[in-house]
């Protein structure tokens, strides 16, 4: 049986006709660039999320760039990030002229370590040059937003959250009588997006989005997205063609109504997928490691059910994992690795002074770390497929 890693057309099927009648929407209001279509996604996601404003962008890229240069980023700064996740994040700093200030991961998560944050924020060279922190929420679970917002404010440092895949994904934090849960996006100064059609949340192109609270950063987003122009042709700021375009914001609003369907979906069969790895005797031996919902028990203690991790990816650790994936491969199990490379030892930054820097969790990381299907549509005879052919890997490999 072949299981693809991500299969949209079984996402399409049902949606198709509603799909259609956006996109034909928008083609018959001849309304293509910014207008209704737009505000009407910006109004619903700020809403989903938690958030005042939304600004709807080019990609999730665009993204995490547009808010960096809001907050004056540039030449000589320091932006504290994680050295585990998509180049987007390195990049969007890098392109400002700005250096990433790499802290080491939480090995269960995957997640910038806070204790690490704070190594490198007390230290005395770096005093007065680091201007921000931009944590990742990786696969679809938020990274410790407590302890990393709580550091920044201490230190008085913006945090732009990474939320490229992980919307709707919550987090607990301490409230009045008990945990207040906040969604991705809504704990820092600002949340990025990207609407990347693989994304829980993807459009039929490329689209991102950037919320905030703040009225000042949102006004200053909405200048910059249009090449800094306000009003049009007199332009205050150096900003870019930043724009989401109409046509995806219009299929992207239809499909933000299924997205808590899908999360739990995806939130099932990540469990099924746990009690079938633990049936398998795989995870006793030690030759593979679950993906941990960190935030699960504390969501079954308040018998409430938020999206607690959203499993943009389900990604286990696994023994003799390069040779595991070519034997899913050659059996038509679609599998990715993300990601093989961590980003201090990116060929691009080679010469930026990465060279001697060692961060051996990001590194074991991304040796071991192997991406499973995890599709809403995805079936139980498709999962016990992938399991079967992982067992059956292992069993060879010791014969």
């Amino acid at each position: 049986m072949r299981v693809p890693l991500l299969d949209l057309k079984a996402q399409l099927a049902p949606l198709r006709e509603e799909i259609l009648e956006a996109v034909t929407e928008v083609v018959d209001s001849t309304c293509y660039i910014m207008g209704p279509h737009i505000e009407r996604f910006e109004e619903h996601v700020a809403a989903y999320c938690g958030t005042r404003f939304a600004l709807g962008v080019s990609s999730g890229t665009d993204a995490l760039l547009i808010a960096l240069t809001a907050l004056g980023i540039g030449p000589g700064d320091l932006v504290i990030t994680t050295p585990f996740t998509f180049f987007a994040t390195m990049g969007s700093i890098l392109r400002l002229g700005a250096r990433p200030l790499f802290a080491d991961i939480d090995p269960v998560t995957y997640n910038l370590d806070p204790a690490r944050m704070e190594e490198l924020l007390a230290r005395p060279d770096l005093s007065g040059r680091v201007k921000a922190v931009l944590p990742v929420h990786l696969y679809g679970q938020c990274a410790d937003m407590g302890r990393i917002g709580a550091l920044a404010e201490r230190y008085r440092l913006p945090v732009i959250e990474d939320a490229a895949q992980a919307i709707g994904a919550a987090h607990p934090r301490p409230g009045a009588g008990g945990a207040m849960w906040r969604r991705a996006g809504s704990m820092g100064l600002a949340g990025c997006f990207s609407f990347f059609p693989s994304k829980n949340l993807g459009g039929i192109g490329d689209g991102g989005m950037v919320v905030t609270d703040d009225e000042r950063l949102i006004q200053k987003l909405r200048i910059l997205r249009v090449h800094g122009s306000e009003p049009k042709y007199y332009h205050k700021l150096v900003g870019g063609n930043f724009r989401l375009d109409a046509l995806q914001a219009a299929v992207l609003d239809r499909k933000l109504s299924h997205l808590p369907a899908w999360h739990k979906a995806r939130r099932r069969n990540a469990e099924f997928y746990d009690r079938l790895f633990a049936d398998s005797g795989l995870v006793a031996a030690g030759k593979i490691v679950l993906p941990a919902a960190v935030y699960r028990d504390e969501a079954t203690r308040e018998k409430i059910e938020p999206d607690y991790h959203i499993y943009n990816q389900y990604v286990i650790r696994a023994a003799d994992r390069d040779r595991l994936r070519a034997f899913l491969t050659r059996h038509g199990i679609g599998t990715e690795i993300y990601y093989p490379v961590p980003l201090h030892r990116q060929e691009c930054v080679a010469g930026l002074g990465y060279e001697g820097l060692s961060l051996p969790r990001a590194e074991k990381a991304a040796a071991e770390t192997l991406a499973l299907p995890i599709y809403p549509e995805l079936t139980d005879a498709m999962q016990h497929e992938v399991v079967d052919r992982i067992v059956a890997f292992y069993r060879e490999a010791s014969s």
